[in-house]
């Protein structure tokens, strides 16, 4: 797979996370961008967290989602858009930490849909990371 991405493509994806209001509300960023694969992450604190004290399933489902629907826009034809046709996630271990990390990756690209997949890991102040949440998903251009 190629490594570099088009300048024009990072930029278009840079603009779109910038208008997801939940993004910026949840405190997301990204962390990088290839083609075929996006990081993304969120600090774990009491906006996201639920009654426990882990970061809220609806949270990481928001963070996976994102991460792995911006994986397929970056192998869109320029001037795409990307909705979710369909996501699951199984959460396979509480979000606790400081910050939730996911790595969405297009496993499958299509001309109208993509086969998407996202890891969710916590990562805890001394820097490791717990597997939390797995994605799997479809992408269409929009």
């Amino acid at each position: 797979m190629n490594t570099s991405l088009d300048q024009g493509i990072e930029q278009a994806i840079r603009g779109s996370f910038d208008r997801q209001g939940l993004m910026s509300t949840l405190g997301a960023r990204i962390d990088a961008i290839a083609p075929g694969r996006v990081t993304l992450s969120l600090p774990i604190g009491p906006a996201v967290s639920q009654q426990h004290g882990f970061a809220h399933a609806g949270a990481s489902f928001a963070l996976g989602d994102s991460a792995a629907g911006y994986a397929a826009l970056s192998l869109m034809p320029p001037g795409s858009e990307v909705l979710t046709v369909e996501m699951k996630v199984n959460l396979i271990a509480p979000a606790a930490g400081v910050r939730l990390i996911a790595l969405g990756e297009v496993m499958k690209p299509g001309r109208r849909l993509s086969v998407v997949r996202a890891t969710l890991w916590a990562e805890d102040a001394e820097g490791s990371r717990r597997e939390t949440a797995l994605f799997q998903g479809t992408m269409i251009p929009a």
